[in-house]
């Protein structure tokens, strides 16, 4: 841990130039996505910003915004949705943004998205150059602009702005940066429930840290200090939110799991996702997706093991393996998975690296097939059944 973080890193002033390569390929795949998604939505007479501003979860963003907690909707079998469920970072950015521009509450949860996920995708490449080189950064990043769910980073949700809280936490733990990442964490704890894995790596590698100092105790107690303080400060967003809904609905530290409970949403060691797998095989259609959601599942998994085994650093294993355990495992929304799983970047770094050592007119070839496919499914998926 503290290798990584003694590295030496690219100072502040030539830390945008370097990224530049990454943050408009990124960028160059985003609008691809967005013209695709405006060329189907025509074909169809449905409008793009609709979809990406107010359908699905981004309308309870925005209700949020406009008035507050405490819309719920009934359904007839018993269930209540609750926006409860909605940690309000996202809202918050969103009516900050209609307060002080003209815009609306769903155009400020745009902007804050494309931002967000511009910083996400440099933050991506943050961590990459620092753990290999720059050129895994760049691919890294592309990787993550590639997958078939890629357009969510461009819709009125939270995942780019989690994952942009996400990944600079995690750069700023790899370069010794205790209280940023413990602040970065307590953000990203008030924007998702997934925000847990990024408070797991600040206090894994904050406790590894000590005992290496016990191993080889520094002189300076400073460092112990700030390491201590970003430990404090880390869960202080997810804790905070959860004991307020408690209060609220008057259930105590329970009452946020009550809320995601009315949502039929839950953490069930993945027997919900496997009875739905196992469900796929009554017929040939069903047994061919069955066959496929096994294959992502394995793949996912051998990912991981391929992290585990090129040795990344301790902080990204502890927080992939969470967002992954949690993004599999939860017992309900089984389509929403493949975005649940965007933030899980360093699961992409194997493909990264296997990029970066092909030539690179192969993999510009590679990436930009990858990203009009991605952007093909992307404009199907919206004008579908789109990201529940």
């Amino acid at each position: 841990m503290d290798d990584f973080a003694r590295r030496t890193t690219p100072p502040p002033a030539g830390a945008l130039r370097r990224a530049a390569p990454a943050l408009l390929g990124y960028a160059a795949v985003r609008a691809v996505g967005l013209v695709a998604l405006a060329l189907w939505s025509a074909a169809r007479g449905a409008s793009p910003h609709t979809l990406l501003a107010a359908r699905w979860d981004s309308l309870w963003y925005t209700r949020v915004a406009a008035l507050g907690y405490g819309y719920e909707v009934r359904l007839p079998n018993g269930d209540v949705h609750s926006n409860l469920a909605f940690f309000p970072l996202l809202p918050w950015l969103e009516r900050l943004g209609a307060a002080v521009t003209p815009l609306s509450y769903a155009d400020a949860g745009l902007a804050v998205a494309t931002l967000a996920s511009l910083a996400a995708a440099w933050g991506i490449f943050a961590v990459a150059e620092h753990v290999h080189d720059r050129r895994t950064g760049v691919c890294l990043v592309l990787v993550w602009a590639v997958l078939p769910v890629g357009i969510v980073q461009s819709m009125a949700y939270s995942e780019s702005l989690f994952t942009a809280l996400a990944a600079w936490s995690l750069y700023a733990v790899l370069t010794g940066r205790w209280v940023t990442a413990g602040v970065l964490a307590s953000l990203a704890g008030l924007t998702r429930p997934v925000g847990a894995a990024v408070v797991a790596a600040v206090w894994v590698a904050a406790v590894t840290s000590f005992m290496d100092d016990r191993r080889a105790p520094r002189a300076d107690g400073v460092p112990w200090m700030r390491r201590a303080l970003g430990m404090l400060i880390a869960p202080l967003g997810a804790a905070g939110y959860v004991l307020w809904v408690g209060h609220r609905t008057g259930r105590g530290p329970l009452g946020y799991l009550d809320v995601q409970a009315g949502w039929r949403n839950g953490f069930d060691g993945g027997y919900a996702f496997a009875r739905f797998i196992a469900g796929k095989f009554t017929s040939v259609p069903g047994a061919l997706a069955g066959v496929g959601l096994i294959a992502g599942v394995a793949a996912i998994v051998w990912l991981y093991v391929v992290c585990v085994r090129q040795r990344q650093p301790l902080p990204l294993l502890v927080y992939t393996g969470v967002v992954t355990a949690l993004a599999l495992c939860a017992s309900s929304y089984f389509g929403s998975k493949p975005r649940l799983l965007l933030p899980a970047f360093p699961l992409l770094l194997p493909l990264a690296r296997a990029l970066a050592r092909v030539r690179p007119a192969r993999s510009a070839v590679v990436l930009g097939g990858v990203a009009l496919a991605s952007a093909a499914y992307g404009a199907f998926w919206l004008n579908g059944s789109g990201p529940p």
